[in-house]
């Protein structure tokens, strides 16, 4: 039920979002993209650890009292506002390393993000952990349709990369505000700190191992900012922006749901084997045909729909929306770790992925962005290897029943993917523009995929509904 709430709004907000993100993108330049593009490598890097951590540390103490729960929440606040300021004294030294006096503007109104963030960590939080997944989903909802209105109205008003800069600032406030007035908790003061280390050290854990996959994960938009130039990296980031969005929601939306099902379940091995497994089917079911139809549609997709000056994105976005496809089931394996006592381990693999995958996009430079985009392909899956052997080890998993787990979406995704190329082949033949071409491919793709869906994998679909309608009656219960 979590996921159905969750997924209903994000579902509304994601087709809101890639609306406005062409239509933005056909206001604004290659250039204002970069420039949002270079401060969101600094920017996105903080954000992720601003919150330390603490949700899971929360979720994971799930015997924590009510005074060690407001000192997590001072701790968190007390971490944010020391991020703000952190950002605003590193604004002009990173706008000097790009030579664009705009990258430290943007740094010094966004910094602002990161107080209102932490406000809203101890609320959500303990939404998460009550399984309030209809509240965080309305929350977000909101949040995100601030944002697109923001955005767009500045857009169209002219005021360039700014209309990006401060639909975000708007989000967070919004963010912020709603998380208080539906979960408000007091804060206090972090000390003693020995009441609550334990829950900091899973926190330590989990924040240094989010910072070195951020570092790994957007070191590609640094590197191609600074070896070569913005208007690459406008086209890159675009690019990403849309293979990405789609996992990004929906991965986003499960990644909102699981902690707190892991959490309850995290001495139950066969029920988090299982909560796992149908997770991790149910994304692939998803992600997967939207992954591949945007590897094979994007020669077509990105003239009919951004224009023609937008033709250099079109080889990293298909590199790239392959590589969310891998990405989009890998959001969950993780959390396995963190709630099984394993986020140590964790940690340490993602710090040796970032030193090694920043290497490789500095080599792929030498291919232009497209060499960027394949060390994905290539290397990712190397990289995520070690947690996954873990994992399995953990809930006593063997890879071929995870494989087996995965096949129904595979082999639907291929009898997809072979109708769009016939269909192309056909289209080709009797000489159809572009646009339509669009249309016909993407809705050839789409029946063929619902109907193999439904005649070949019934059952396992079936099987997903009921584990959602069966963690529902465990939540009430």
């Amino acid at each position: 039920m979590g996921i159905a709430w969750t997924g209903g709004m994000k579902w509304a907000i994601q087709v809101l979002s890639w609306a406005s993100t062409i239509v933005i993108a056909r206001i604004l330049t290659p250039a204002d993209f970069g420039l949002m593009g270079m401060a969101t490598v600094y920017l996105g890097l903080v954000a992720l650890i601003n919150e330390f951590g603490l949700t899971a540390a929360i979720l994971r103490g799930r015997d924590l009292t009510e005074h060690q729960l407001a000192q997590l929440g001072g701790f968190g606040v007390c971490i944010g506002a020391a991020f703000a300021a952190t950002s605003v004294a590193l604004a002009y030294p990173i706008g000097a390393f790009y030579g664009e006096p705009t990258v430290r503007t943007i740094i010094l109104i966004l910094s602002l993000n990161f107080v209102f963030a932490s406000l809203a960590v101890l609320p959500r939080a303990l939404l998460s952990r009550d399984l309030k997944f209809h509240v965080l989903a309305w929350i977000d909802g909101t949040t995100n349709a601030v944002q697109i209105a923001m955005t767009l109205v500045l857009a169209f008003m002219g005021f360039g990369v700014y209309s990006l800069v401060f639909g975000s600032l708007m989000a967070s406030a919004t963010g912020a505000t709603l998380a208080l007035v539906t979960r408000g908790h007091r804060l206090a003061w972090p000390t003693p700190l020995r009441s609550v280390a334990a829950s900091i050290r899973v926190g330590w854990h989990v924040v240094v191992g989010r910072l070195a996959w951020y570092t790994y994960q957007n070191a590609d938009f640094a590197i191609v900012g600074r070896v070569l130039g913005k208007a690459v990296l406008g086209a890159y980031t675009l690019g990403w922006e849309i293979a990405t969005l789609p996992v990004e929601r929906i991965s986003a939306l499960v990644g909102q749901v699981t902690p707190g099902v892991f959490s309850a379940v995290q001495s139950d091995r066969p029920a988090l084997r299982r909560y796992y497994l149908a997770v991790v089917s149910g994304l692939s079911f998803i992600t997967f045909p939207a992954a591949l139809g945007l590897t094979l549609t994007a020669p077509v997709l990105v003239p009919a729909v951004l224009g023609d000056r937008w033709e250099a994105a079109i080889v990293p976005l298909q590199l790239l929306a392959f590589y969310g496809g891998v990405r989009s089931i890998d959001t969950v394996t993780p959390q396995i770790l963190i709630y099984t006592g394993h986020s140590r381990e964790s940690m340490w693999y993602t710090v040796l992925a970032a030193v090694v995958l920043p290497i490789l996009f500095l080599i792929g430079t030498r291919f232009g962005a497209p060499g960027v985009a394949a060390v994905w392909i290539v290397a990712y899956p190397v990289v995520v290897i070690p947690t996954y052997r873990i994992a399995f080890r953990v809930l006593e998993l063997s890879p071929a029943a995870y494989f087996r787990n995965l096949w129904p979406a595979v082999s639907s995704t291929l009898v997809m993917a072979g109708a769009v190329l016939l269909a192309r082949w056909g289209l080709r033949a009797i000489g159809v523009g572009t646009r339509t071409a669009l249309f016909a491919e993407v809705g050839t793709g789409a029946v063929v995929y619902t109907l193999t869906v439904l005649i070949a994998h019934r059952d396992r679909a079936r099987a997903f509904l009921a584990l959602l309608r069966r963690a529902r009656v465990e939540r009430d219960a």
